[in-house]
């Protein structure tokens, strides 16, 4: 199945992390990888970072995927941050971009979190209308990732998978699955993981993230600490076998292998696709 937005399938991809710089400097990468990069952390950056970046850039595709953009929030959008991030953008070529459903700060202040939406039919109306105004300034569609939650609004109205596929439709945005926040999601508030995917508009989504979480037994967190669990890879084998392959990243944030132990874990991914 290809996406509606034609981008492409970029085959398999790791996260950029500042811990691989010295080895990606010294001997490069598999043909084929692909990066993504947390956007904030290239931002007016001219340094090291910008030059591991513009280096991978020659024989790699990249994509950059947010923090800070705080789509959900009820601050005003910070016009500032959207046009240095365009600038990114269009300076390292990226194949996409995006963020989170989410909202990270209010009143100006930035929580630094990935806070969750209350999902209400207001709500979705206010995210969908600031999402059309990003990819207006963008220039291209936004990358939105369903977000692993922890707790739920008295107010919610519309279940998850069915808000952030309403969103994607009346905002004509596209989606990040993130397979491993599906499943942690599911995990703390009893939900059906099966029934959660099955919603997503497959067409949408551009780009799947996989990760390693921590189960405590009540309740799951999204740590990006260790392997990807094999629960999380049933429910990614699951997810290719309707899409016909989409672009896949690891994410390892931390106890972070060598970069030759992240390669292998993602390169599991191929016999999925």
């Amino acid at each position: 199945m290809s996406n509606r937005f034609e981008l492409p399938d970029l085959g398999l991809g790791v996260g950029l992390r500042t811990r691989h710089f010295p080895h990606l400097l010294e001997h490069g990468a598999p043909d084929g990888l692909w990066f993504e990069l947390v956007s904030e952390n290239f931002m007016d950056n001219e340094g090291r970072p910008m030059h591991v970046a513009e280096t991978l850039r020659r024989d790699h595709p990249l994509v950059l995927h947010g923090v800070s953009m705080s789509i959900g929030s009820t601050d005003p959008l910070d016009m500032d941050y959207l046009t240095r991030l365009k600038a990114l953008a269009d300076r390292l070529d990226v194949a996409w971009m995006g963020d989170h459903v989410c909202w990270t700060g209010v009143n100006g202040v930035n929580g630094h979190d990935l806070y969750p939406m209350p999902y209400t039919e207001e709500s979705l109306a206010w995210i969908v209308g600031r999402i059309r105004r990003v990819q207006d300034v963008l220039e291209r569609p936004l990358v939105l990732e369903n977000p692993s939650t922890y707790l739920q609004f008295t107010s919610d109205r519309v279940p998850e998978a069915e808000f952030i596929a309403a969103m994607a439709e009346e905002a004509d945005c596209a989606l990040l699955l993130d397979i491993n926040n599906v499943y942690v999601t599911c995990r703390n508030h009893d939900l059906d993981a099966h029934e959660y995917l099955d919603a997503m508009p497959l067409d949408r989504v551009v780009q799947i993230h996989l990760a390693g979480h921590t189960d405590k037994g009540t309740h799951c967190v999204d740590t990006h600490d260790e392997a990807v669990r094999d629960e999380v890879w049933a429910l990614y084998a699951r997810t290719m076998k309707r899409t016909g392959g989409t672009s896949t990243l690891l994410e390892r944030d931390d106890h972070i292998p060598p970069f030759d132990e992240l390669v292998a874990e993602v390169q599991r991914a191929a016999q999925y696709r």
